[in-house]
């Protein structure tokens, strides 16, 4: 067997070289993710998909970006187990000023490897809501509320940081500025920034969920955001509970003007998508179902003042359910998870508005004689081109018709038409 030549081992080189680059692992970095809203299913499956995306790379750290009033506790507990478990440590950082991270952020904060907090934000007020409609009783509110305090800290102790502390955020709904937080051991660090943050980290020795202990170098490390999917973009938004009731109503307008104008297609399609997408974004979200027969019931009232003559009470009774729904659609455990009363009036009221306006054309229809046909002849003016004892002939509206008169009428007087049957009109004198 020949020995390969020097000149085709030169021609295989770039090849060998470019296997070797794709087999050694990407540069390392840290990976940034923006949480700006509340806390919800999406945003955990957005942490979770950072979570893994940070190991595939061998990010260095992940980073978590808080700015949240708070959320869904059912997500959160989601999103903590998904920290506790990360091969990659995580950063949560409140920030920038002015930021907070409050009620489920607060959980968040303290179950990072690392929790820092930006100058002039604040943090805690993770006492526990109840949704789903009513009040609990005292023992199931104490029930809730002590397996909340257990949940929070059965990870800050081994975080290494103020438990009893940690459990007057639940109990109590205290809140603590960054650098009370600091003092009390409730956080890591307090910073100017994101750059600040990463100086003052590298070369810090932190201690893992498992026990172990890792060295952060983060130096000169990229930090490279990863924004959230097209998925998650489009349910993040529609997981506003203003905007899922917006996009509900205006669905639901698309398939009234399809029923009422049947076969223009356009309308039924899109409130079709429409009304899915909403009833997608609800089922992931505390919604009372309950509140979307008052929905429906005021798009019936609304279709039924178009039909008769109810001097607006159809409509009235139509804005009042149409906001009632809206306000009662998700049972959010803080205001920012609930429709708004200036949202649901705001999409009530034009609603309410533009079937009085199509109710007052129709009335005008109904009250306008007929102009189009055979019967909008009826009053019109014309000239006798016969004597009329009592049949002849007219010159109507630049046609000659039979007519009779119950009254005789000369030729070339002025006729009114009174009425018409089987091609043949009534007429008599005008004046």
């Amino acid at each position: 067997m020949k020995a390969p030549r020097p000149a085709s081992l030169l021609a295989r080189l770039p090849a060998l070289l470019l296997l070797l680059l794709a087999a050694l692992p990407s540069a390392a970095q840290v990976l940034r993710i923006n949480i700006d809203g509340t806390i919800h299913p999406i945003v955990a499956e957005q942490i979770e998909r950072g979570i893994q995306t940070a190991t595939e790379r061998h990010a260095t750290a992940l980073l978590i970006e808080l700015n949240t009033p708070g959320g869904l506790l059912d997500s959160t507990r989601d999103i903590i187990t998904h920290i506790e478990s990360s091969p990659v440590p995580v950063i949560a950082y409140v920030g920038p000023s002015g930021s907070r991270a409050a009620s489920a952020g607060f959980f968040i904060l303290e179950s990072a490897d690392v929790a820092a907090m930006a100058n002039g934000t604040n943090t805690g007020a993770a006492h526990p809501v109840t949704i789903g409609g009513g009040q609990p009783d005292e023992i199931m509110k104490a029930k809730i509320e002590n397996d909340t305090a257990a949940f929070i800290r059965s990870y800050v102790t081994r975080r290494g940081r103020n438990a009893n502390e940690a459990e007057k955020a639940v109990r109590n709904s205290i809140s603590w500025t960054d650098k009370e937080a600091l003092g009390l051991n409730l956080i890591d660090l307090t910073v100017k920034d994101r750059d600040d943050l990463l100086r003052q980290l590298d070369g810090r020795t932190i201690h893992r969920f498992d026990g172990s202990t890792m060295v952060l170098h983060l130096a000169g490390q990229k930090v490279e955001d990863l924004p959230p999917s097209l998925r998650q973009k489009v349910l993040g938004w529609l997981m506003d509970p203003n905007i899922a009731f917006l996009v509900l109503a205006v669905g639901a307008l698309a398939l009234y003007a399809e029923f009422n104008h049947p076969g223009a297609v356009i309308p039924g399609v899109v409130g079709v998508i429409f009304i899915l997408l909403t009833l997608f974004a609800l089922n992931l979200l505390p919604t009372r179902y309950a509140s979307l027969w008052l929905i429906a019931l005021a798009f019936v009232l609304f279709a039924l003042e178009a039909k008769f003559v109810s001097h607006g009470v159809l409509t009235a009774g139509g804005i009042v359910s149409l906001t009632l729904g809206g306000l009662l659609l998700v049972d959010g455990p803080i205001p920012e998870m609930r429709v708004k009363l200036a949202v649901a009036l705001a999409v009530s009221l034009p609603f309410g508005l533009i079937t009085a306006f199509l109710m007052s054309i129709a009335l005008r229809a109904r009250r306008n004689k007929i102009t189009t046909g055979s019967q909008g002849l009826v009053g019109e003016r014309g000239v006798a081109r016969s004597e009329l004892s009592p049949s002849g002939k007219v010159f109507v509206h630049g046609e000659l018709w039979n007519a009779h008169a119950k009254q005789p009428v000369h030729e070339g007087q002025a006729v009114r038409v009174v009425s018409i049957s089987e091609l043949e009109l009534e007429v008599e004198a005008a004046p």
